[in-house]
């Protein structure tokens, strides 16, 4: 099938994956723009998993000031060497995601830093409402494990869909560079300010 320069645009808007990814992505999937979005996911991810036992120890801190100084954010990403985070689309990413999380307001980074305490909590609180709303006590778990998904979609930041492109989430956009640069590239830490809010 002949691939052409607006299918290969269109998947690139889609997914922020690179020019020659997505052509090829498209070519693996015979021209249907879906298969090669899961094409780019896959390929993503498996260069993720591949690079996740490479030590992250460079990177950048970046910053975002929201709405006349009402809302700050710093996040620190790592990558493996300077060369890469010093590149144009590693600082451009690390931009993004401040801004992401000033937009957002996650919570945490990924779902593992939620602790038992607040997992217990959620899922206590789900039961109750299955049971309010007379579920059947045999399907409540798998209402829980939904409701659960949407939860880590609202708080954890690699879950939440990319302010800028709805389409992946900010974990892809991650996976997606390290498939770019080679490199492991770890989203570390956040902070978020917002002027007036308590602190507990």
């Amino acid at each position: 099938m002949n691939i052409t320069p607006a299918m290969v645009k269109e998947l690139r808007v889609k997914t922020a994956a690179g020019m020659m990814d997505c052509k090829e992505a498209l070519t693996a999937s015979d021209g249907d723009s879906e298969k090669a979005v899961d094409y780019l996911r896959k390929k993503g991810m498996s260069a993720a998993t591949k690079r996740s036992s490479k030590a992250a120890k460079d990177g950048t801190i970046a910053s975002y000031i929201h709405m006349g100084g009402r809302i700050g954010v710093m996040v620190e990403i790592n990558c493996e060497t300077d060369f890469v985070a010093k590149t144009g689309d590693f600082q451009q990413m690390a931009k993004d995601i401040a801004m992401h999380i000033a937009a957002s307001n996650p919570r945490y980074v990924r779902s593992e830093e939620i602790t038992a305490e607040a997992m217990d909590r959620e899922k206590e609180i789900y039961r109750s409402q299955a049971q309010a709303e007379g579920k059947p006590e045999k399907i409540w778990e798998k209402i829980i494990e939904g409701k659960l998904k949407k939860y880590y979609e609202e708080v954890c930041l690699l879950e939440q869909k990319f302010i800028k492109n709805t389409d992946i989430t900010v974990g892809t956009l991650v996976s997606n560079m390290i498939a770019k640069t080679g490199e492991n590239i770890v989203v570390r830490r956040f902070a978020r300010f917002q002027l007036g809010e308590e602190t507990k």
